[in-house]
């Protein structure tokens, strides 16, 4: 038997998170994900950026859906062997934090970062739309990227370059994790 091994990725909005946690989970046999982006938190700041400036309190955040459905996963009646969740905060919010056997920052540049992002949530916008969120960016939303930068990565165990492709991305954290063949889909 083994111990189910939660693996936590975090990254800048558009660095790679949802991908990466995505297909991990297609390389494993025996694993599950979890997205920070599929609940609503209680507690949750409604403005990022006043938050960020404030000096941002992880604890706000009230994680107990996820921690919820993550306990469940791991108590089931067969637990999976791997969860995997997309989750933006490494080993900062004390509820969460002892879950985590492994957290992964993906560093992705900035510009790759934004780039991503303005094709996920703007493909079909007005020129305007995009405009204005790269206006907001530069005048406010970029001191949260420099948060997750400054807060986020150094709590994290390993750092992986966000500017590979996904699949080079998961190679390297499998080879990082020293998983064997057994373990993930041939």
């Amino acid at each position: 038997m083994y111990k189910t091994k939660v693996i936590s990725i975090a990254s800048v909005s558009g660095g790679g998170k949802t991908a990466v946690t995505k297909e991990l989970r297609n390389r494993f046999r025996h694993a599950e994900t979890l997205f920070f982006d599929n609940y609503d938190f209680h507690g949750a700041p409604d403005d990022l950026t006043q938050w960020v400036k404030e000096g941002p309190d992880y604890n706000q955040w009230n994680l107990d859906p996820l921690i919820a459905d993550l306990k469940s996963l791991i108590e089931g009646d067969v637990p999976p062997e791997y969860i995997i969740m997309d989750y933006p905060f490494s080993y900062k919010n004390d509820k969460l934090k002892n879950f985590i056997d492994l957290s992964i920052y993906i560093e992705t540049p900035l510009d790759i970062a934004m780039g991503r992002r303005l094709i996920r949530d703007f493909p079909y916008a007005a020129s305007i739309e995009i405009l204005n969120d790269i206006e907001f960016y530069l005048i406010s939303g970029r001191d949260a990227y420099l948060e997750m930068e400054d807060t986020i990565k150094p709590n994290a165990d390993f750092i992986m370059d966000g500017a590979m492709t996904v699949s080079k991305l998961v190679d390297a954290i499998l080879k990082k994790l020293k998983i064997e063949s057994s373990s993930t889909v041939s």
